[in-house]
């Protein structure tokens, strides 16, 4: 299980290990917290007043400090397995819906035609339609795509990195993705 790590200013930064979030609210850096209760850790007694230390861990939290990044100009790692859920696993030639072992990274401009490796340029394919279209383009193979890449926000990327995101998590991040997003249909 992972903690949806966010700034203090509700952009998301990570994902991490519940040890992690421990180490957060422990260091009094946890700002805020939203969602459900996902764990109970208990720590040792107070010498003093013989009080136990309990720290509650939340499933999204928000830390202390600003990020310095602009959340607008980040450009996603592109993966197999993150291709493949930004598309739902359909092929886009046939329609097809497969698993994800019976798919392939198909770029739309083949490398034979100084085609490049980017979101903008890769489709999910069942592996008997990137064969039949080889090195040629779409049109040149006849083969028409039936959706268009695109490149993924932030928020889109934070559900394509994990692939067991708690409900109040997927709503949370669900809230924040573009309305054109496959993910949000």
């Amino acid at each position: 299980m992972k903690v949806l790590k966010l700034s203090a200013q509700g952009l998301p930064q990570s994902w991490i290990s519940l040890e992690q979030a421990v180490i957060h609210y422990a260091a009094q850096e946890v700002r805020w917290e939203i969602g459900h209760q996902v764990a109970v850790f208990h720590g040792g007694h107070n010498a003093v007043t013989g009080k136990q230390s309990i720290i509650t861990v939340s499933s999204i939290i928000g830390t202390k400090g600003v990020p310095n990044i602009n959340p607008f100009d980040i450009r996603p790692g592109l993966t197999n397995s993150k291709l493949f859920v930004r598309d739902r696993n359909i092929c886009a030639y046939c329609g097809g819906l497969f698993d994800e072992h019976d798919l392939s990274r198909e770029h739309v401009i083949p490398f034979a035609q100084n085609g490049v490796d980017n979101w903008m340029n890769v489709v999910t394919a069942c592996r008997p339609c990137n064969h039949r279209k080889s090195h040629r383009t779409p049109e040149q193979a006849n083969m028409p795509l039936l959706y268009a890449p695109y490149v993924p926000s932030l928020w889109e990327d934070f559900i394509l990195r994990n692939r067991r995101i708690l409900a109040d998590q997927m709503e949370f991040l669900l809230a924040h993705v573009p309305k054109s997003s496959r993910l949000s249909a």
